[in-house]
């Protein structure tokens, strides 16, 4: 069997992998979502989602692989993220013998494909099917309802100092425009760009979304208004769950949910 990754490599197995180390949480939880849960024997730290995810042996994280305790596993597959692990990483494990799947998500429509390949790699083809279209008819779903409501700015804060944000190639923009909305900041050039308050008061967002630099809806919320100046303290907020919306995986169908009702409320607030 063999699969294209992201880099355009033509990743080749003589059988299902067995043994696979996922290098990012996503990516092992798109590994859980194919039905190759089973077959991970290792995953990056931060991996907690399924639960069962966190009895897994850590490897590491961007930062770091354990080249050592990766060997000591013997993994017949490496799961990576193209711009979240470290090419010269991928590469010494690729030149010990370890093929490596390297992904690099950015639309709403790479998540079926990714669960698609992960499937086809460990021959858990079925599984990954049904859950990669119960995933496009949400998006489908979502996409039908909201694609002739009226346009929503968005400003999309991913960390409150400095003020973080996302520009038009990452997947949270997608899901924005899937909702009717236009992120503020999509034409900046730097995926998560950071942004001054005049620059938010100068985009004229006509709500704020977030959620990564706090723990719920109230403290997002009076975080933003402390930090903010008028007119943006008296926007309205909302917090999305950072896990439902930052990681690309099928729970994204549930942030996406979230963001569309959060768009949805600011259109009424604003007739």
């Amino acid at each position: 069997m063999s699969v294209a990754d992201d880099r355009g490599k033509t990743i080749a197995l003589a059988a299902p992998a067995q043994r696979i180390v996922a290098l990012a949480p996503s990516l092992a939880e798109l590994a859980f979502a194919a039905g190759a849960g089973g077959r991970l024997v290792g995953v990056a730290r931060f991996s907690d989602y399924p639960p069962e995810a966190r009895r897994i042996p850590q490897v590491g994280d961007a930062a770091r692989v354990d080249f050592e305790r990766v060997v000591a596993l013997k993994p017949d597959l490496i799961l990576a993220w193209r711009s979240g692990n470290s090419a010269a990483d991928v590469s010494r494990l690729e030149s010990l013998g370890y093929p490596a799947f390297v992904s690099e998500p950015a639309r709403l429509s790479d998540i079926p494909r990714l669960l698609n390949a992960i499937g086809a790699l460990a021959g858990t083809d079925a599984a990954a099917g049904r859950v990669a279209t119960e995933f496009q008819r949400e998006i489908a779903a979502l996409r039908g309802r909201y694609s002739n409501a009226r346009r929503v700015r968005v400003f999309y804060l991913i960390w409150h100092k400095p003020l973080l944000t996302v520009n038009g190639a990452h997947m949270i923009s997608d899901v924005i425009a899937l909702c009717g909305g236009e992120n503020v900041f999509a034409d900046v050039a730097q995926l998560t760009p950071n942004v001054s308050l005049e620059a938010v008061i100068a985009a004229k967002p006509e709500v704020i979304l977030g959620g990564a630099s706090a723990d719920g809806e109230k403290e997002f919320a009076e975080r933003w208004r402390a930090s903010s100046v008028p007119p943006l303290a008296g926007l309205p907020t909302r917090y999305i769950s950072p896990d439902t919306i930052q990681r690309q995986t099928p729970r994204i169908a549930e942030g996406a949910k979230a963001v569309c009702s959060a768009l949805e409320d600011a259109r009424k607030r604003g007739r």
